[in-house]
């Protein structure tokens, strides 16, 4: 458990300009953030396109990612779908054994009811040779799952260890650290209300902003975990702005604007997913410029 505490980072997947896999910037941006502080990397998020990837690309992801990270930090593999039968199958079928835990966002689209969350999680996690984290993004997902639901598969599923909430419902969050059991972590997914959820007793951030702002980032995350509040603050307050930025028009476009200023990963993306507009990369390189 303590392992997935603090600053975990979800990976975006570099891509050509011909939108192949860029195998050389990936490797590259795991260095970066290794180098940088993270706790722990994530591959296969949302942040990586994973949509756009064939299932032989992930499998190559996973066995890329492990192969570059060298056990030097955890890494956390997100396996979700909104058909559980077809998440079961590609638990038995991914390499995993060098996995910490697998992330699994909630079943998107079909809109299922809170049973059918439960019922979807209790599944999984009885197929899955890794812990589950719980991943709740209603923005994406297009379905809440509720604190009564997570606290529900908190305290009912064993292999089920911790949540990764992205609700931005603050009163929520306040709910489950209250309620949850005693070893089950709680990790933001809001790259910009992480210092306030930490101050509420989360236990860490899965972060897109770590990306790029890898050392910043999990100073103040490190900092907010030891209560050196004034200390996190000011490194919050420098990133603010750039947290607007990143997300203010797209994920993963804004974080890729970033990283290709910094020369680690080309400007490049899969339909549907396109570049930031002239505008607002124009702002980024601004902000940047001065950072």
């Amino acid at each position: 458990m303590e392992q997935l505490k603090g600053t975990g980072v979800a990976l975006v997947t570099p891509f050509k300009a011909d939108e192949s896999i860029d195998w050389n910037a990936l490797e590259k941006l795991i260095n970066y953030v290794i180098d940088g502080g993270v706790n722990y990397v994530v591959s296969l998020g949302t942040t990586g396109e994973t949509p756009t990837l064939s299932a032989d690309e992930k499998l190559d992801l996973i066995k890329f990612t492990f192969e570059k990270v060298s056990k030097r930090v955890p890494v956390v593999i997100g396996v979700g779908d909104y058909n559980t039968r077809d998440v079961v199958k590609r638990l038995e079928q991914c390499p995993l054994d060098e996995a910490a835990a697998v992330l699994s966002v909630a079943p998107y689209y079909s809109k299922p009811t809170q049973e059918g969350i439960y019922q979807h999680y209790k599944t999984i996690a009885a197929a899955s040779p890794k812990p589950i984290i719980l991943y709740n993004v209603p923005g994406r997902t297009g379905r809440n799952m509720t604190a009564e639901t997570t606290l529900r598969l908190a305290h009912e599923v064993e292999n089920i260890i911790a949540m990764k909430e992205a609700s931005g419902d603050m009163m929520q969050c306040m709910q489950i650290i209250r309620d949850k059991p005693k070893d089950f972590l709680v990790i933001s997914g809001d790259d910009g209300l992480a210092l306030a959820q930490l101050a509420c007793g989360m236990d860490g951030v899965i972060s897109v902003a770590a990306n790029y702002f890898a050392a910043d980032f999990s100073s103040m995350v490190h900092a907010a975990l030891v209560n050196d509040y004034p200390a996190a603050r000011i490194l919050n307050n420098k990133m603010l702005e750039g947290f607007d930025l990143m997300f203010s028009e797209n994920n993963p476009a804004g974080i890729k604007a970033f990283l290709h200023h910094a020369g680690i990963v080309e400007n490049s993306f899969r339909l549907p997913v396109m570049p930031v507009t002239d505008g607002l990369y124009g702002k980024i390189n601004a902000y940047l410029n001065n950072y």
